[in-house]
C-alpha cells in the first residue's frame, strides 16, 4: 500500500515537468524599435557618445596557491610569491573616469584598435532612454543590450560584471564573434541611464590571429510587454481569516510570475551579491534569477549528484540552499546525500554525509543558527525508492545539526521532517512534516524550544492542518520580522501568527515548494513552486541571508 501511495504522490508530483532552458531570454522574435549604436542618429537619440581606450597586460606580484593540506582556504593565493599579469585599467565600474579617453564617432566602430595579437580594450557608452523612437513609446518596454564584437567581449553595465558558474554569452563572452545580448531592464522608463563598458579580447587566444578589435554591431532593442509578460502580473488571491492580515499585506497585493519552464523548484535564498539562486532538484541544476533585468542563468549545474545511476532518482540534485557569515554557499545534496559548503574559490567541503556511521537519506533542507550552528532536514524523498529504498541507511528521517564539528541528532520526532526555520529571536526551531502516509496524523508544524548548546527540547505540535479539505502535505517554512509563519500547506500557502492562529491563506497559480526573503529591503517573499518563480510583497519582510543577525 506504501508502495502504491508514494508511486501516486510522484506521478501527480511531476505531472507539470518541463524542461527547463539553460537560459531564459524574455525578450525574444522582432523587436518593435531599434537604435542602431553604430549610428550618429542612434547615438543622438539615447544622448550617447562612444569612448575608447587599449588595455593593457601588465606585470603584477601575487602568490601561488597554498599546500593542500585538506583546508580549502589553503588554496587560496596564500603560498610563495610569485609574478603573474592582469589587465589595466579596470574601467567596469560606473565612476571610472574615462574624460581622457579617446573619443569616437558612431560609424568609426569598424576601426580596427589595439596592436593586435594578444589584445584587449575597452570601449565605454553611457544611454539616456527617450519617451518616444518614432510612434514607439519606451514606457513599460525591455530594452535589450546586443553587441557583436570582432572577437569576444565581456559586458559591464551600471558597474556590474554578472556572472553565473557555467554562464555562457550574456555579461560574459557567448563566442567567437558571437552575439552578447543583456537585458537592461523589463520595465523601462524615460530618462533611465545604463553605464555600458565593454571589455574587446582579441582572438581566438590559442590561435591568435593577425587581426585586431573592433565592433560588428552594437544596438539598443526594444520590445513591448509582451502578452505572455503582461499575463505575469496580478496573479493569485490573499484570502484574510483575520484582520490582522492587514498588518503584512497591503492592500490589493497579487502574485508575480518571474520565470517558467523549470522542472521542480525548490530551495530558494537570496544571494549576498543581490540576486536570487535556486534549486532544480530534477535537473541537478541550481539556477540564479537576477531581478533587475529578469534573466534567468545556470548558477551551478551537476548541483547533486554525477552517479552512473542518476537516471533512477527523480530528484537527484541540491535541494536547500543557505549562506554562511562568510557568503559562502551551503547546500543538501540529495543524490549525494551530505551537506556541502562551496567556498569562495571553488573547492567544496562536506560538512556532513554519515551520522554514527550511516549515510543521510538525503539532507533536504537547511539554516545556519546566529553562532554558526547549521541544522537540517533527512527525510527520504531525495531517494529513487523513499522509505523503501534498499540504499537507505537509517532507520528513521531526523533533525540534525552541527555542533562544534560534531553531528548531532536533536529531534526524530517526524517521518517526513522537511521545511525549517527559526523564529526572530531563534528561541524557537519550527520544523515542518511531509509524510502522505497517514494523512490523519500528518499534516503539522512542530516547534522545538532552542538550547544555549544547540539542541532542541520540549517538541510539541504548534498548528495542525490535518483537517484541510486538499490533499497536500507540508513541505517548506518561513518567518517574517513579526514573528508570523509563512508554510506551504494544503492549498496554498498558510500565513500563522507566532500565537498559533491561521491568519489566512496565499493562493498561487502553483503550490509553492519552498520561499527565500529578498529584495534590497528585505520585503519580497519569493516563491518557488513546481514549473515556476512567484514572488509577493510582504510588508513586515524577513532576513534575506541564511543567518539571523539581531
Amino acid at each position: 500500500m506504501k508502495t502504491f501511495l508514494y508511486t501516486l504522490w510522484l506521478s501527480i508530483l511531476f505531472a507539470q515537468i518541463c524542461q527547463a532552458q539553460e537560459s531564459v531570454e524574455l525578450a525574444v522574435g522582432k523587436a518593435d524599435a531599434i537604435v542602431d549604436l553604430k549610428s550618429t542618429s542612434g547615438t543622438n537619440l539615447l544622448k550617447a557618445t562612444w569612448k575608447y581606450q587599449n588595455a593593457q597586460i601588465i606585470e603584477k606580484d601575487f602568490k601561488a596557491p597554498g599546500p593542500d593540506k585538506g583546508d580549502p582556504l589553503a588554496l587560496y593565493p596564500t603560498g610563495k610569491p610569485v609574478k603573474t599579469h592582469d589587465i589595466s585599467p579596470k574601467a567596469g565600474t560606473v565612476d571610472f573616469n574615462d574624460s581622457a579617453w579617446e573619443l569616437i564617432k558612431p560609424e568609426q566602430l569598424d576601426e580596427r584598435k589595439t596592436n593586435g595579437l594578444l589584445a584587449f580594450g575597452w570601449y565605454r557608452i553611457q544611454v539616456t532612454i527617450p519617451e518616444k523612437l518614432g510612434n514607439f513609446s519606451t514606457t513599460g518596454s525591455t530594452a535589450v543590450f546586443e553587441l557583436v564584437m570582432d572577437d569576444y567581449a565581456e559586458i559591464y553595465v551600471n558597474g556590474k560584471l554578472n556572472k553565473s558558474f557555467g554562464q555562457s554569452g550574456g555579461s560574459v563572452p557567448k563566442g567567437w564573434n558571437a552575439r552578447n545580448r543583456i537585458v537592461l531592464s523589463q520595465d523601462v522608463k524615460p530618462g533611465d541611464k545604463f553605464q555600458i563598458a565593454i571589455l574587446g579580447i582579441n582572438g581566438p587566444i590559442a590561435d591568435l590571429p593577425n587581426n585586431y578589435i573592433w565592433v560588428r554591431s552594437a544596438t539598443l532593442d526594444f520590445y513591448q510587454k509582451t502578452p505572455k509578460r503582461s499575463e505575469w502580473q496580478n496573479l493569485g488571491e490573499i484570502i484574510p481569516k483575520e484582520t490582522a492580515l492587514n498588518d503584512i499585506f497591503e492592500p490589493n497585493t497579487k502574485i508575480e510570475k518571474l520565470a517558467e519552464g523549470f522542472q521542480f523548484t525548490e530551495g530558494p535564498i537570496w544571494h549576498p551579491d543581490g540576486f536570487l539562486i535556486f534549486s532544480d532538484p530534477n535537473a541537478n541544476v541550481i539556477y540564479a534569477y537576477h531581478p533587475e533585468n529578469g534573466n534567468v542563468s545556470v548558477y551551478m549545474t551537476k548541483s547533486g549528484y554525477r552517479g552512473i545511476d542518476i537516471g533512477e532518482y527523480g530528484q537527484p540534485g541540491s535541494n536547500g540552499l543557505t549562506f554562511d557569515q562568510q557568503g559562502r554557499l551551503t547546500a543538501c545534496e540529495h543524490g549525494n546525500r551530505r551537506i556541502v559548503r562551496h567556498e569562495i574559490k571553488g573547492p567544496v567541503t562536506v560538512l556532513a554525509d554519515k551520522y554514527e556511521g550511516k549515510r543521510f537519506n538525503s539532507p533536504n533542507d537547511l539554516l545556519y543558527r546566529s553562532d554558526g550552528i547549521l541544522y537540517w532536514t533527512d527525510p527520504p524523498y531525495g531517494l529513487p525508492k523513499f522509505f523503501e529504498d534498499t540504499r537507505k541507511e537509517l532507520s528513521f528521517s531526523g533533525v540534525f545539526a552541527l555542533i562544534n564539528g560534531q553531528v548531532k541528532l536533536v529531534s526524530q520526532d517526524l517521518k517526513g521532517p522537511n521545511g525549517l526555520a527559526f523564529s526572530p529571536d531563534e528561541k524557537y526551531l519550527y520544523v515542518t512534516n511531509w509524510d502522505i502516509t497517514d494523512i490523519n496524523h500528518t499534516k503539522v508544524v512542530m516547534r522545538y524550544e532552542v538550547k544555549a548548546d544547540g539542541t532542541l527540547g520540549n517538541g510539541k505540535v504548534f498548528f495542525d492542518m490535518n483537517q484541510a479539505e486538499e490533499g497536500e502535505a507540508l513541505d517548506g517554512i518561513k518567518i517574517d520580522k513579526a514573528g508570523n509563519l509563512f508554510v506551504s500547506g494544503p492549498g496554498g500557502v498558510w500565513v500563522i501568527s507566532a500565537e498559533a492562529k491561521l491568519l489566512g491563506k496565499i493562493k498561487c497559480p502553483e503550490l509553492p515548494a519552498n520561499f527565500a526573503w529578498g529584495d534590497a529591503d528585505g520585503k519580497g517573499l519569493y516563491m518557488t513552486a513546481r514549473s515556476g518563480l512567484y514572488k509577493i510583497r510582504v510588508k513586515t519582510g524577513g532576513k534575506t541571508s541564511g543567518i539571523y543577525k539581531p
